[in-house]
């Protein structure tokens, strides 16, 4: 008999019986362990150094960097709240792009009459970059007029102190790419806004705002992280030590620059090469220009330079000319404009300016001169990697640790090394029968948090 059956006791009345309440044994359960914010991924090849490593790593979305793993484990005893098996995918850090223009119809240079409607489009650019694998970069502004740096300016200072990963991509400082360049170097830059620095210094704070250009001492950080500029054009050279005593990096570009000009600017201190080759002095047998600095320049070392390996700007055999050159200071960048993204067609820029953009070639209207790139970074990388006999871990060092350590961020960016920012690309790389080979962004995380995932149309941000 059921003792829910059994009848009371004390009841003659043996046909008659009262059930007794339902009772159920209390279930043993565990209280929830809590979230530790950890991620383990697994089963991937880990660009570190030279090579690619079969091992784990370990990261954590609440401090957004990338953990000891052995100390996490054995020491810590934590366990991941995910594990995600990379399936032998390459894991590397976060692509770096030091000279960009703007992406996605949202262009740096073009101020609205209502600031909101920039902060607005400068979110949205960086929600979109970021799933290219770019999670870092330095807006850049091309030549123009005094007002659009002062007004441009202290929205493009270093965005990362909150670490959001739903930011998106990150910027690092604005890299200001004139206006003191050649007028026989000028490029697509409008010759009407280009300037000389008669008074050194004091015109670059005319131009840029004095308030973007604070000394190091004042506890202020500049906006700006690079300047790009000639040195032959008048007090430009005097003004390089000013410039870099700020913490900001200058780099030779737009320039008649020769060779003994561009050793000078490296020995005042500059060392950076925007877009090498490009709208510069070519390389002579008897004067190398810039591109000879990348040999023996004193006691200085060596600069870092720029390439634009989009198809267009360089031949493939230049792009390797300068990587055999100085393999430790290629950089590779996009110089993308606004109309990365973007369907062909003809589009307006500044100063009156109009594009023509015809697939990946983008040029100025009614002319043939290059106008910036409408490539994606990861587009270029796989350019690189295709025409060069670069190892893999080579490639993915020009976009991540080479620029990093440019801008003196290695600690923190470029780098899968304990204490670094959590800025993450699994790559798919293929080889194709043909000869082309191509790397592709599968997953982004951004400071340790998942914002993008290819093959999953419900991660992103």
């Amino acid at each position: 008999m059921d003792i829910s059956e059994r009848p009371l006791r004390g009841n003659s009345d043996r046909s008659t019986t009262s059930r007794l309440p339902d009772f159920k044994m209390p279930i043993a359960i565990s209280p929830e362990r809590p979230r530790s914010g950890v991620t383990r991924l697994t089963g991937g090849r880990l660009v570190k150094g030279n090579e690619l490593v079969d091992e784990d790593l370990w990261i954590s979305s609440v401090t957004g960097k990338i953990l000891h793993s052995q100390e996490v484990f054995y020491t810590h005893h934590v366990t991941p709240d995910k594990v995600v098996d990379l399936k032998g995918k390459i894991l590397a850090p976060g692509f770096l792009d030091v000279q960009f223009n703007g992406a996605f119809g949202f262009d740096f240079s073009t101020i609205p009459d209502d600031m909101a409607t920039y902060h607005k489009g400068l979110r949205r650019l960086n929600r979109h970059l970021v799933r290219t694998g770019v999670t870092s970069y330095l807006p850049t502004l091309p030549s123009q007029k005094p007002e659009v740096y002062q007004n441009a300016l202290p929205y493009l200072g270093p965005s990362g102190k909150q670490r959001n990963p739903l930011d998106g991509s990150e910027s690092l400082g604005a890299h200001c790419e004139g206006p003191f360049i050649s007028p026989t170097k000028i490029g697509i830059h409008s010759p009407e806004v280009r300037q000389d620095a008669p008074n050194g210094f004091s015109d670059f704070e005319e131009c840029y705002g004095a308030e973007n250009l604070p000394y190091l001492g004042s506890g202020l950080r500049s906006p700006i992280t690079m300047i790009t500029a000639a040195p032959e054009v008048e007090g430009v050279a005097s003004a390089i030590p000013q410039i870099t005593q700020r913490g900001i990096k200058f780099s030779i570009g737009h320039t008649e620059a020769n060779f003994e000009e561009a050793t000078a600017a490296i020995q005042q201190g500059a060392t950076m090469i925007t877009h090498l080759f490009n709208a510069m002095r070519p390389l002579h047998h008897r004067n190398p220009g810039v591109f000879g600095v990348l040999g023996a320049t004193g006691s200085k070392e060596r600069p870092y330079f720029g390439i634009i390996s989009d198809g267009i700007h360089l031949h493939p055999t230049t792009v390797k000319i300068a990587w055999n050159a100085h393999p430790e200071g290629f950089i590779l960048v996009t110089d993308a404009m606004k109309v990365v993204g973007l369907p062909d067609g003809v589009y307006n820029w500044t100063n009156g300016d109009r594009w023509v953009k015809k697939g990946s070639l983008l040029t100025r209207e009614g002319t043939d001169k290059i106008a910036g790139s409408s490539a994606t970074l990861i587009e270029c990388v796989s350019n690189f990697w295709t025409w060069s006999n670069a190892t893999i871990p080579e490639v993915v060092r020009s976009v991540t640790s080479t620029p990093a350590d440019m801008l003196g961020l290695s600690h923190v960016k470029g780098t899968l090394s304990p204490g670094g920012d959590a800025d993450l690309l699994v790559l798919d790389a293929q080889e194709l029968a043909d000869g082309t080979k191509t790397l592709t962004v599968e997953k982004v995380w951004k400071f340790g948090t998942l914002v993008h995932d290819a093959l999953d149309e419900s991660v992103g941000i």
